[in-house]
């Protein structure tokens, strides 16, 4: 928190607040055993012990084996890996949705690749895609929850379309935004690659996993000592993996009484304001998206003159990605669904989370309604 400041945080979907038992985990690989789990002696097999046991909590989570397990940098390179390292394989096309975190659309549209159109919830048109895929399909990607609307995609749906006509495709899916949301092991059978990063679930920035099921083979993106079994070289980020197992251990011992809670903020503050303002949409339903999403559009309101109002008072939202802020650029999630100008230009993401409290969307709606009253006179 800036000093005097008060901080109302709606920007979960940005990056999350760690853990304080994630912080604990991670101060003895900062300090006393600060050995590389890649050496020989016994300090050093220590600390490589440690990682094994992260791994196995992340696949227990998950619903893999452990070996199904490979540690990152982030999630933009977990998707990366993804798309890339098939492609460089197996060669062949990569297909994803409209909407995708541009981890994956940029890497897609790098390639050659296809996008696939999205209905006005910003799921992916099953139509759409089936009439997109065919032989020459190697990896399609589709997004458990989109990161800036909180849509959620069926990825059973998803998979059954590829079976039937990419056989020979691997589905891989960015569940970056869906660790807090949904359980993972329902989604993991459906998919043979999965991207995580441990900072949305409050674990710390710097470090991700590719969950890439057996069976599955991809090109490694980085070369070198031949960690994680050849799939991704370089030297463990000890402290980061093992907070990030903590982080998500607790998560998803936490998260059905965590959606309750925080799906009741969402919504009191998405009513208010709808209450209180004309000219405002849900942007989602409410039945087909995460519980922390309060993505909102406000017609006749800029998105960057509203964030001003809302920093000065101390309110953190966004406009879309956190990747993208400052851009200001119309949203391509937005666009795709079909948004009109009219209210994309005063698209908000509010994304709320484990550590939202009452006061928080109570204070966030008032300054809202009146950020918003004060634009429009």
């Amino acid at each position: 928190m800036i000093a005097g400041d008060t901080l109302t945080y709606l920007d979960h979907a940005a990056t999350t607040p760690m853990r304080p038992e994630a912080v604990e985990a991670m101060l003895p690989f900062l300090t006393e055993r600060f050995a590389n789990p890649s050496g020989s002696h016994r300090f050093a097999r220590s600390v490589l012990q440690a990682v094994d046991e992260a791994r196995e909590v992340v696949a227990d989570v998950v619903g893999c084996k452990p070996g199904e397990v490979v540690f990152t940098g982030c999630g933009t390179e977990s998707d990366n890996a993804a798309i890339t390292g098939t492609q460089q394989r197996h060669g062949g096309v990569a297909v994803c949705s409209a909407v995708e975190h541009h981890a994956v659309l940029h890497a897609v549209e790098h390639g050659g690749g296809r996008v696939v159109a999205v209905d006005a919830a910003g799921r992916i048109d099953l139509e759409a895609l089936a009439a997109a895929l065919d032989d020459t399909v190697s990896v399609v990607s589709v997004m458990a929850v989109n990161n800036e609307v909180g849509s959620i995609n069926s990825l059973d749906a998803v998979a059954a379309v590829v079976s039937e006509r990419a056989p020979r495709a691997l589905l891989h899916t960015d569940a970056i935004q869906a660790a807090c949301w949904l359980d993972l092991r329902e989604v993991t059978p459906h998919v043979q690659l999965m991207a995580l990063s441990a900072h949305k679930f409050g674990g710390p920035k710097g470090v991700g996993a590719l969950i890439v099921r057996q069976g599955t083979s991809i090109e490694p993106l980085l070369q070198g000592g031949g960690q994680e079994r050849d799939r991704r070289s370089g030297t463990h980020n000890v402290a980061g993996i093992v907070a990030m197992a903590e982080a998500l251990r607790l998560t998803d011992l936490e998260r059905s009484q965590d959606i309750v809670r925080v799906a009741s903020l969402r919504d009191r503050l998405v009513d208010s304001l709808l209450d209180q303002l004309d000219d405002v949409i849900e942007t989602v339903p409410r039945d087909a998206k995460i519980a922390g999403s309060a993505h909102i559009c406000i017609a006749d309101i800029e998105s960057e003159a509203l964030l001003y109002l809302l920093d000065e008072a101390g309110v953190c939202a966004s406009a879309a990605s956190a990747c993208a802020s400052g851009a200001m650029e119309p949203s391509h999630v937005l666009a795709a669904m079909g948004i009109d100008k009219r209210f994309a230009a005063g698209a908000l993401r509010m994304s709320l989370g484990r550590t939202t409290t009452d006061a928080d969307v109570d204070r966030a709606g008032a300054v809202l309604v009146e950020s918003v009253r004060r634009l429009r006179r």
